[in-house]
């Protein structure tokens, strides 16, 4: 027997998650049967005399179908909750943490952050041949399947799977694809995504982006000095910056990007050389001039050195105020609709004297828009040195090569997130959790309540055979550590995830000292963490062998999803992981109020008065009878109850399905398997 999603992943195409995206937006082009009526949708676009077709080109490489239908599929996995974490130190928090594939928890997040996170800040591996990076899929599909899938002749899924363990760019292009897919549909309306990268993928992520976000969603590529003093790794030049791309997901919604204020009393200038020539009217009483009390100015030409600046009428000038309109023609900063904005609010104009040069004196405290380029005379961005500074500080050891630092990814956030301090910010490729280090941090200091979700894949620290996965030993039959893990592994660490939940905690304790007079009450310096994992061999084979038919079950399908039986820290029950990962399908928040019923000796599951979830076994005829009861009489309200099939006979599935039939408020049975 299939899971539902593995029956699902086998109907899954190429273009299923743009299809499905299409059918909720414009679901008025599709048929009853789910076809896209292509001839209608040209047929709207020629009535509302739009031309659909234009010239173009499109991004193409060896997995790209393969990774569109990745972009697609549903997860295989399950959510198993740290209940040591989460009912400890992590209580209240409302940060997350996930252990586990990003692509897998971005999957698992799609029903239940969809549209809802502002900010996503990702450090992807370069693929510059020392970061490590190796394309990790293992292509389970025999190759009749990829044939039958996309289409492919012998010849082309050979290409397919040469990508496997390569760091090739159609490598890296098939890995990075569907997670960008996926993390698209997670931004909110007016959600921007930031994305380091260096010269050597630059390009190609710009066409990824262009391709999946829209080339009109992009803001800028940042330029940060990332060195103090250049990497001469380069024959031919000295490296000190990298970048930081941004898209947004509809930038017709997004804001100014600002990390400063103007100050009070400070003039900016209208005059802006080497603009387009245009004609701006100054309304009467707007002007103060402030060596000039009475006088008529006669219209000139008052352009001087590389100021253009023409005065088309005389100006009446009575107690430092122009007692009538006057145009000013030249190369100017502002256009007319935003000088007219600016009057409307109450803007301080001056000219002081002849020539005129018209200033906009600031109130001060408004948004003063950033420039792209980030050096370190500039902004306060930190450099990759002070990055590896920053981690032995906090955990005694260096033990990450390529980490940045907390003050750029602090100041990339305050950007977009000065006026959003309840912004949810996300990182899937987390690292040493810098990223939650500046959250926390910003928080910290303009009194915000932004929550960070953080992903970071268990990554072995030490090496591993392909073939039986077990870990590779030296001639002292001790594992060997890999290249980038080798201070990790030696401190302890098997895997990459924990050092990430340490930083978190240490940056906390750093923050709370820093901070003990002015810190809020509610700071929120810890985290819910969850475990994204495949279930055991075992389980899945009794999957497999299940028979809903049988009379009498002999296997109890839940325990094999305990963090015991999965092997995994976390004192997780299997209802506890089945209950999770439910409620994130079902839209639900991680710290959704989820309330005991008892029916008899078994206990149940409500949710928002919403849905009833069944999960364990041992339901029988008793407690049908409860809650058919407690429904009719209202003592229960929920619309739908949700069962764990594998733990009902077909006896016990039909006398439940039968009697919530019978029941005058409609209660809709669903069956997970």
């Amino acid at each position: 027997m299939q899971t539902d999603n593995e029956k699902y992943n086998e109907t899954v195409q190429p273009n299923t998650a743009f299809l499905n995206e299409l059918k909720a937006k414009l679901p008025e082009f599709f048929t009853k049967e789910g076809s896209f009526d292509l001839d209608k949708f040209r047929n709207q676009l020629k009535d509302k005399n739009i031309n659909e077709l234009s010239e173009g080109y499109q991004l193409d490489f060896i997995g790209k179908d393969y990774a569109r239908r990745q972009a697609g599929e549903m997860p295989s996995t399950v959510i198993v909750p740290d209940e040591k974490q989460n009912q400890g130190e992590g209580k209240d928090s409302k940060n997350l943490f996930f252990t586990g594939d990003n692509l897998e928890v971005l999957r698992h997040l799609q029903n239940n952050y969809q549209n809802k996170i502002d900010v996503i800040y990702i450090d992807p591996p370069y693929n510059t041949g020392s970061d490590g990076f190796v394309y990790p899929d293992s292509f389970e599909y025999s190759d009749e399947k990829l044939k039958d899938m996309f289409g492919l002749d012998d010849d082309q899924v050979e290409r397919l799977k040469s990508i496997q363990g390569k760091a090739s760019h159609s490598a890296w292009l098939t890995f990075m694809y569907p997670r960008l897919s996926l993390a698209k549909k997670l931004l909110s309306g007016e959600g921007i995504i930031f994305i380091s990268i260096d010269d050597n993928e630059k390009d190609n992520l710009s066409e990824i982006m262009d391709e999946l976000y829209g080339e009109s969603n992009f803001i800028t590529n940042f330029v940060w000095e990332k060195k103090k003093k250049p990497s001469f790794l380069n024959g031919n030049v000295g490296q000190k910056f990298e970048y930081v791309a941004c898209y947004s997901k509809n930038r017709k919604k997004t804001h100014a990007f600002s990390v400063e204020q103007t100050e009070r009393g400070k003039k900016y200038p209208f005059n802006n050389a080497g603009n387009s020539e245009s004609t701006l009217t100054f309304p009467k009483n707007t002007v103060n001039f402030t060596k000039i009390k009475n006088n008529i100015i006669k219209s000139q030409d008052m352009s001087g050195g590389n100021i253009k600046t023409i005065l088309l009428n005389d100006v009446i000038i009575s107690n430092h105020k122009n007692t009538n309109a006057f145009s000013l023609k030249g190369e100017w900063r502002y256009s007319q609709d935003k000088l007219d904005d600016l009057l409307s609010n109450g803007a301080q104009i001056t000219i002081s004297s002849v020539p005129f040069r018209p200033n906009l004196v600031k109130n001060g405290g408004e948004t003063k828009k950033m420039h792209n380029l980030l050096t370190l005379s500039h902004y306060p961005v930190g450099s990759n040195e002070d990055a590896t500074k920053e981690l032995m500080s906090l955990l005694g050891l260096n033990i990450f090569d390529y980490n940045k630092p907390s003050s750029l990814i602090k100041l990339l956030v305050k950007s977009y997130t000065y006026n959003m301090k309840h912004a949810i910010v996300m990182d899937f490729f987390a690292g040493s959790s810098t990223t939650a280090d500046a959250v926390m941090q910003l928080n910290a200091e303009d009194d915000g309540h932004r929550k960070f979700i953080m992903v970071q894949k268990p990554e072995k620290t030490y090496e591993v055979d392909k073939e039986t996965g077990e870990a590779k030993l030296d001639k002292s039959g001790n594992r060997i550590p890999t290249k980038g893990g080798k201070a990790a592994y030696e401190a302890g660490y098997m895997t990459i995830d924990p050092i990430s939940r340490e930083r978190i905690r240490c940056a906390a304790k750093k923050i709370r000292e820093n901070n003990e007079l002015t810190l809020p009450k509610d700071f929120d310096g810890s985290f819910k963490h969850y475990r994204v994992v495949k279930p055991v061999k075992q389980t899945l084979e009794e999957i497999e062998d299940f028979d809903p038919n049988n009379i009498n079950l002999f296997t109890d399908m839940v325990d094999g999803f305990s963090s015991q039986t999965l092997g995994i820290d976390g004192d997780a029950t299997g209802e506890e992981t089945i209950l999770t990962t439910w409620l994130a399908k079902d839209g639900y928040p991680f710290d959704a109020n989820v309330e005991d019923v008892n029916f008899g000796s078994y206990i149940a599951h409500k949710v928002e008065d919403n849905r009833l979830y069944l999960i364990k076994d041992h339901w029988g005829a008793e407690q049908t009878k409860e809650l058919l009861n407690q429904l009719g009489t209202h003592q229960l309200e929920v619309q739908s109850v949700v069962i764990f099939g594998y733990s009902f006979n077909i006896a016990e599935l039909r006398e439940l399905e039968n009697g919530l039939k019978q029941l005058d408020s409609k209660v809709t049975l669903i069956k997970r398997y």
